[in-house]
């Protein structure tokens, strides 16, 4: 049986040979892929939101407060092509039925020494932020219970740009103002 044995490996030495290459050089191969994918898919950053607000209270739910009372919400860990919901309830604090706005201001990428990224942005929006707010009227003193949903792009050229600036973490103000209707 030995005999047998060593006799096919000599005579079958350079399609085993061969067959070993060839397992080694793919899975070398798809090593270094999977570790340039990791560059791509990784990729995370946290981030906070300051809440600015004109005319209502944003209070409970996922809202913080800073130390003098300015709230936020902390989106925790974000990843790229992904979307993350955040909570809470907003009161009319006026006098008036006011219909609300949103949107994002200051938009800031920081680096891993903490300091403010200078590029251009490749994309005009890289951060979405909608609400399952239906824009009706909010009465005055209504309470309503909101969700704000963050959604960051997964664009090639938004990647690249995180990648070439070390971007580690981000910051905005969500910025919710009341329409009053007359």
């Amino acid at each position: 049986m030995c005999d047998s044995l060593l006799n096919f490996l000599r005579v079958k030495k350079d399609i085993i040979l061969l067959i070993i290459i060839v397992s080694a050089t793919t899975l070398a191969v798809s090593t270094i892929i999977s570790i340039w994918l990791s560059r791509y898919h990784n990729l995370h950053f946290p981030s906070l939101g300051t809440i600015q607000v004109i005319g209502v209270e944003v209070y409970g739910g996922d809202v913080n407060k800073t130390q003098d009372g300015t709230p936020f919400i902390d989106w925790g860990t974000v990843y790229p092509g992904t979307t993350t919901s955040r909570s809470f309830y907003i009161n009319n604090t006026g006098n008036t039925p006011v219909t609300l706005i949103l949107k994002i201001s200051n938009l800031t990428f920081q680096d891993a020494e903490n300091q403010n990224v200078t590029g251009n942005l490749p994309i005009e929006n890289p951060l979405e932020l909608t609400w399952n707010y239906n824009n009706t009227v909010l009465e005055r003193k209504e309470v309503i219970y909101v969700t704000l949903t963050l959604t960051a792009s997964s664009n090639k050229d938004f990647l690249e740009y995180l990648i070439a600036y070390d971007v580690t973490k981000f910051s905005f103000d969500i910025v919710i103002t009341p329409f009053e209707q007359h």
